[in-house]
């Protein structure tokens, strides 16, 4: 039995902060809760991005969920990818029952069911506003790293940029860039070998088949117009609740390329676009990405590279990024190291593989004497995790097996009907819905090449040579008696001159 009194002195210890903070729940020792035992969460780290990790079945939506909640209540804006489909429900009140109550009590706290203010958006034509970037906005280098090119092939789609911008040829869609390709590696080739250098008919190519292959994941939908704006994702609502963005990609599941490509332009976006803050008294977004292992199995180095440099440096811009999967193995270890809130479920210990990954992911988590971590990590309870924290000073809090608190809005999704009202009533929805195709280079260049074909008939025409009246000198009769005529005059001139028969010396000119 350990001593209770020095554990929740190490907790209160170790959880007491300077700024605002939300209780997150209430530490726990040989399997009860420890009363005064609270472990909150400071607001002021939280730009320090987080893992959520666990099982199946073991809490870690829901814990996502009351982290929103608590952010929301904070006037701190939230950003969610709902890739499951089960997070809709936070924009519903939630209901009590005797477990709720039950585990409200032990955390000494009061249930308020509540429904948050939340915006729905979408990739695809699922209900909500859509949310789209254009081909120009991503840029060369990015796209490159999307595509997986090398080098080569990056600097050539970086030449294609540089031709659109210089021949104002804008590039919206895809089709707009696989337009643009086929004519710079046809009619276009001779035109921009002149100014951009030499093409090559191979890069051409296999860019082309990756755009394909980008396509065939559903791509079309997200390239184009109207271009989402990242400002839209920071709203406080007249009541000064940050405004909960979900984004619902539950048809991205089997699309990872797809998914980890909006989610990269999305980070880039967000990079650019927000100003350098220092540290905040608290987050002016905070991201939560469900089912993180998506953006990560498909990507390439160069993609990996990316995505951790955007992690390191974004922090910086106010933003705070959370990452939820079953398996923390599922992330990078270069980005594992930027996370610093660790909220860890259940891990199932079925297979040798299986220990391996729960010895290293308690390797991972600050050592303790109250606890003997590997073990607990498989006895954990639902709705029960491992949590350490970054303090004011960057140092990790003392791990505590916490009892995570019920959320206070919808533990359930909501109905086609309700997804229907939050639609209507949103302020951005219609803003983004309407269908914008405006001309662009695909439209440019098919005029282009119709008019090439239309005047290629009339030029042609215009250079044969004019028709003569036939004349007397036509017939092939006369003009072999003139040819022979010719030659005799010819003869006897040179013979005259000294200059007949056969040179000794005759040098052709050709």
């Amino acid at each position: 039995m350990a001593d209770s009194a020095k554990f929740l002195e190490a907790i209160k210890t170790g959880y007491t902060f300077k700024g605002e903070s939300f209780k997150l729940g209430c530490a726990m020792l040989d399997g009860n809760v420890v009363a005064g035992a609270d472990v909150v969460v400071p607001f002021k780290t939280l730009n320090r991005h987080g893992l959520i990790a666990g099982a199946t079945g073991t809490g870690k939506t829901k814990t996502l969920q009351v982290l929103a909640e608590g952010l929301s209540d904070a006037s701190i804006p939230v950003l969610m990818m709902d890739i499951k489909g089960d997070l809709s429900g936070i924009a519903a009140a939630g209901t009590v029952n005797d477990k709720i109550t039950e585990r409200c009590q032990k955390l000494n706290i009061e249930f308020k069911a509540t429904a948050y203010p939340t915006d729905l958006l979408t990739l695809s034509n699922q209900k909500g506003a859509r949310l789209r970037a254009t081909v120009s906005e991503f840029g060369p280098v990015l796209l490159s790293k999307i595509l997986g090119l090398n080098d080569t092939q990056g600097g050539f789609v970086a030449m294609i940029f540089k031709y659109c911008d210089d021949s104002k040829l804008p590039l919206l869609d895809l089709k707009d860039f696989i337009k643009v390709l086929q004519f710079v590696s046809d009619e276009g080739k001779e035109e921009l070998e002149k100014t951009y250098g030499k093409i090559s008919t191979t890069s051409t190519g296999t860019i082309l088949r990756k755009v394909i292959e980008l396509q065939q994941q559903g791509a079309d939908v997200f390239f184009g117009e109207k271009s989402f704006e990242v400002d839209d994702l920071m709203r406080i609502n007249e009541d000064g609740k940050g405004m909960i963005s979900i984004v619902r990609v539950t048809d991205l599941q089997d699309r990872p390329k797809l998914f980890s490509t909006f989610m990269l332009q999305l980070l880039a976006e967000l990079y650019a676009t927000c100003p350098e803050e220092g540290d905040m008294d608290k987050p002016k977004l905070v991201m939560f990405i469900d089912e993180a292992h998506l953006i990560f199995q498909e990507a390439n180095d160069a993609l990996l590279q990316q995505i951790e440099t955007i992690i390191k440096l974004i922090r910086s811009k106010g933003i705070g990024i959370y990452f939820c999967t079953q398996n923390p193995m599922d992330v990078p270890a270069s980005v594992l190291a930027q996370l610093g809130l660790k909220v860890q479920h259940a891990l199932r210990a079925f297979t040798a593989a299986d220990r391996k990954v729960i010895k290293q992911t308690s390797e991972n988590y600050p050592e303790t004497e109250f606890y003997k971590t590997e073990d607990l990590i498989t006895q954990l309870g639902t709705g029960e995790a491992l949590v350490t924290i970054l303090n004011e000073k960057g140092i990790p809090t003392p791990l505590a097996h916490c009892m995570i608190r019920p959320p206070q809005s919808r533990m359930d999704i909501l109905t086609d009907a309700e997804i229907d009202a939050v639609v209507a009533k949103s302020k951005i929805a219609a803003k983004y819905n309407e269908v914008i195709d405006s001309k662009s280079a695909y439209e440019i260049l098919t005029e282009k090449l119709e008019d090439a074909a239309k005047r290629e008939p009339e030029e042609k025409e215009k250079t044969k040579p004019a028709k003569k009246e036939k004349s007397i000198f036509d017939d092939p009769t006369v003009r072999s008696m003139t040819r022979t005529a010719g030659n005799t005059i010819v003869r006897t001139l040179l013979g005259v001159l000294g200059l007949g028969g056969r040179s000794r010396s005759r040098k052709s000119l050709f």
